[in-house]
């Protein structure tokens, strides 16, 4: 499956710190620092241009070895960083060996149902491992398709997402295949899959139809399309591993009379589901994650998973004056303080190694975060004494390699000390 990478890309210092010796040496370094703090921001260093900025915190090191602190208390929008602490809740709640399932069941009737429970990786080849279960237990024909998203709330909305058809604006539903994303080749010979493993259905024609020529991966738009896409998907699937398919596909509660065929176990972890929606700052994996650890009584809503995760964090960081609104970062009213995230790191230490690391630079572990003027990043460098916490968060305007810069700077740079501010 190739994976839908989002608008969350995955894309020092030069002052005095210790005693600096003559008065004139001091006073040349003062003159500098002065220039620094009025020349362009292109002209300084990552650090300083950070510092210079009104609205950006910059925490370097743990509470008791903090390197650099600049308005670590100040509350800021943390962008897909946010997909970290959807991250450690998973951790906490399922363990890093976690497979999710999926129920299938038969009714009376024959008709064979798919009972959603939020798979957030359940892809084209996993519906292939599926049906070949299915084959396995003697199954040869079904009477009709029922397709149970019941445990999402009917009137679900995703904070923050908007109305376009990239990727990062997937609809969720608890039953899904490929993200709710459809891959197009669209050339001289028509609309195609854009991936073998899955077929080319209705909804890829009919949304193929619009596209120009070249490859696209779009979202489906709304959850009716989701489901009924999902349909058609394991239909061609049923089909090509020669189990006959009769009747329609409905979509509703599964029979209490069914009775359990199969229960498909994931064939990734939740390591590895970790691993790739870091990665590739996949929204739908994170905000999936984020509904089902909200999820009471067979169902759940952002609601739901809001107060959990907030309730989650007092009782585990003491936190205060921060908001979750939704697990993968889309929202703008998702608050957190630079301390906070470096709180949540040093939770996350043990698990570094889930965090992408930096283009060309293994000494660096993070997670980016964009959106319209903002710019994250936090995550972990390696320094002399061994890897390091930092949280940057920037709420306006800046270049778009400033992160990374900075973080290279903070591999890079011998020494760091700057007062808190």
């Amino acid at each position: 499956m190739n994976h839908n990478k989002t608008r969350h890309d995955r894309h020092f210092d030069t002052g005095c710190d210790t005693g600096c010796g003559t008065g004139r040496r001091s006073a040349l370094v003062l003159a500098f620092s002065a220039l620094l703090a009025w020349a362009p921001l292109s002209l300084a260093g990552p650090i300083e241009q950070v510092l210079a900025m009104d609205q950006a915190s910059l925490v370097v090191g743990p509470a008791r070895q903090r390197l650099i602190s600049r308005h670590a208390s100040e509350p800021m929008i943390p962008a897909s960083t946010m997909k970290l602490v959807t991250a450690l809740a998973a951790i906490e709640r399922w363990g890093l060996s976690h497979h999710f399932t999926t129920e299938v069941l038969v009714d009376g009737n024959q008709r064979l149902w798919i009972k959603g429970s939020g798979d957030p990786y359940l892809v084209a080849e996993e519906l292939d491992l599926l049906v070949q279960a299915l084959k396995a237990r003697g199954l040869n024909r079904v009477r009709g398709l029922g397709l149970d998203d019941g445990l999402y709330a009917s009137d679900l909305r995703v904070p923050g997402r908007s109305r376009s058809n990239n990727p990062y604006d997937a609809p969720l539903s608890a039953l899904a295949v490929n993200f709710n994303t459809v891959n197009l080749s669209i050339g001289q010979a028509g609309i195609r899959s854009g991936e073998p493993q899955t077929p080319l259905t209705a909804t890829g024609r009919r949304m193929g139809a619009g596209l120009a020529g070249g490859k696209h991966r779009v979202n489906l738009g709304t959850r009716a399309s989701a489901l009924s896409y999902f349909g058609e998907v394991l239909t061609a699937k049923l089909q090509q591993a020669g189990i006959q398919v009769e009747g329609d596909v409905l979509m509703g509660s599964v029979p209490a009379s069914a009775n359990r065929l199969h229960l498909h176990a994931n064939s990734r972890t939740l390591e590895q589901v970790l691993r790739s929606m870091l990665e590739y700052s996949n929204n739908f994996v994170a905000n999936n994650l984020f509904l089902l650890l909200g999820e009471q009584a067979g169902q759940t809503s952002f609601a739901q998973a809001q107060r959990h995760m907030e309730d989650w964090a007092r009782r585990k960081f003491g936190w205060r004056d921060f908001r979750i609104e939704d697990g993968a970062g889309l929202s703008r009213g998702n608050r957190l303080s630079g301390e906070q995230m470096i709180e949540l790191l040093g939770a996350l230490a043990d698990y570094r190694q889930l965090l992408p690391e930096q283009d060309n630079e293994p000494r660096v572990r993070a997670k980016t975060g964009t959106l319209s003027a903002v710019s994250c990043y936090a995550g972990f460098v390696e320094r002399p004494q061994g890897w390091v916490p930092f949280s940057l968060m920037i709420n306006q305007a800046a270049p778009y390699d400033l992160r990374r810069r900075l973080a290279q700077a903070l591999a890079d740079t011998p020494t760091l000390a700057r007062p808190a501010r």
